[in-house]
C-alpha cells in the first residue's frame, strides 16, 4: 500500500481532527461555535475553512500547484487576515497537518515502509505553508492599502466640509483656458 492510499482511506478522520485542531486556536466561545454550528450561512468562517481543508487534502494528494488548491488556500488566509491573525499563527494550520498524521498514522507508515513518500508529502506541506504566508502578505497589503484609502477619502471629506479645499470640478466655467470651452471643441 502506498501513501497516498493510506491517506485517502483515513481522510475523514484526519479532516475531522484537523479542523478540531485548527479551531481550537480560536477564543473558547468562537472555538464552541466553529465546531458545533453547520449550517454555512450563520457561520460561514467554520464552512470556509472545513470545506478549504478538504479541498487542501484532496490537492495534496494530487496537485499542489493547482488553481483550485491556491484558491482554496487564499480562502482560508484571506478569513485569517482579516481577522488580525499574526503571520505566524495564521500559516500554523499547515503545520497541524503534519503533526496529525505523525500521531495518527506514524505506526502504519513505518509499517508499510513509507518514510521516504512521507518525508515528500511533508516537503509539500511545507511548500504550501510557504505559498500560504505569501498569500497572507498579499491579503495584509491590501487591506492597509484599503485603510490608507479610507483615511485619505475621509480626511478629502473634512477638509471640504471645512471649505479648506475644491474639487477641480468645483472650479467656476470662467477659470478654464479658451482651449478647453465647449465652444471651441470641435467634436
Amino acid at each position: 500500500m502506498d501513501l497516498m492510499n493510506l491517506l485517502s482511506e483515513k481522510k475523514s478522520f484526519i479532516l475531522k481532527r484537523w479542523f478540531e485542531e485548527i479551531v481550537e486556536d480560536y477564543p473558547s466561545d468562537s472555538s464552541n461555535f466553529l465546531k458545533k454550528q453547520k449550517d454555512r450561512f450563520a457561520n460561514p468562517v467554520g464552512c470556509t475553512i472545513s470545506q478549504g481543508i478538504e479541498d487542501l487534502f484532496d490537492e495534496l494528494l494530487h496537485d499542489i500547484y493547482s488553481d483550485k488548491c491556491i484558491s482554496k488556500l487564499d480562502d482560508i488566509i484571506r478569513v485569517k487576515a482579516v481577522q488580525d491573525f499574526t503571520p505566524s499563527r495564521a500559516v500554523s494550520f499547515i503545520f497541524l497537518l503534519k503533526k496529525i498524521i505523525r500521531e495518527e498514522m506514524g505506526d502504519d507508515i513505518k509499517k508499510n515502509h513509507l518514510s521516504d513518500e512521507f518525508q515528500s508529502f511533508e516537503s509539500n506541506i511545507d511548500r504550501i505553508a510557504l505559498l500560504s504566508f505569501d498569500i497572507y502578505m498579499k491579503c495584509r497589503e491590501k487591506i492597509f492599502e484599503i485603510r490608507v484609502n479610507e483615511v485619505r477619502n475621509m480626511t478629502n471629506r473634512l477638509l471640504k466640509m471645512a471649505n479648506l479645499v475644491y474639487d477641480i470640478d468645483e472650479q467656476r466655467p470662467d477659470n478654464e483656458p479658451e482651449i478647453f470651452k465647449k465652444e471651441n471643441i470641435k467634436g
